[in-house]
């Protein structure tokens, strides 16, 4: 019954021009997890700490965001290395490698960060990948926090 009443009210819209606002953004965190890798292969991140999840398109068991319209959206990730080890990752568009994100520390702990700005078509899927050999460090400095390590994304605006 809400579904149709959904579909009803979206189609008196289109018929009398009216764009419906799609809201889509997440941000989700490791939630402290300590180290994480490494690994001799390459993997996906997994963020299973979510904040918000805005249009439910982040899923938290794969770590894959899947744009639920096309659109314009941003996306940002952070990531912690901890001391004495390289942090390399990688943002990927569908299976095409986007952004790089490193921190490589000698004589400390240092953050890695990029952001970016996408156009995808509905169905398009953006992801981190954690490089071969290398880890992040997540902690959880204060009660309440979900740690240094986040994944996040918003739509712009829809197209």
């Amino acid at each position: 019954m809400l579904g149709q009443r959904l579909v009803a009210y979206h189609l008196v819209a289109y018929h009398l021009g009216v764009e419906l606002e799609t809201k889509v953004a997440f941000s989700a965190g490791f939630g402290g997890t300590g180290h994480y890798g490494p690994f001799n292969v390459e993997k996906t991140l997994v963020y299973g700490k979510v904040l918000t999840n805005l249009g439910n398109a982040y899923n938290p068991a794969t770590g894959i965001f899947t744009a639920p319209v096309a659109g314009v959206y941003q996306f940002s990730v952070y990531h912690h290395s901890g001391t004495g080890r390289r942090s390399d990752s990688l943002l990927f568009k569908n299976k095409e490698q986007i952004a790089f994100i490193s921190a490589m520390n000698k004589d400390g702990s240092y953050n890695g960060s990029n952001g970016i700005i996408l156009q995808l078509e509905e169905g398009d899927v953006v992801y981190v990948v954690l490089k071969d050999n290398s880890w992040i460090w997540d902690h959880m400095s204060n009660v309440g926090a979900i740690g240094w390590c986040h994944f996040n994304g918003i739509l712009l605006f829809a197209q």
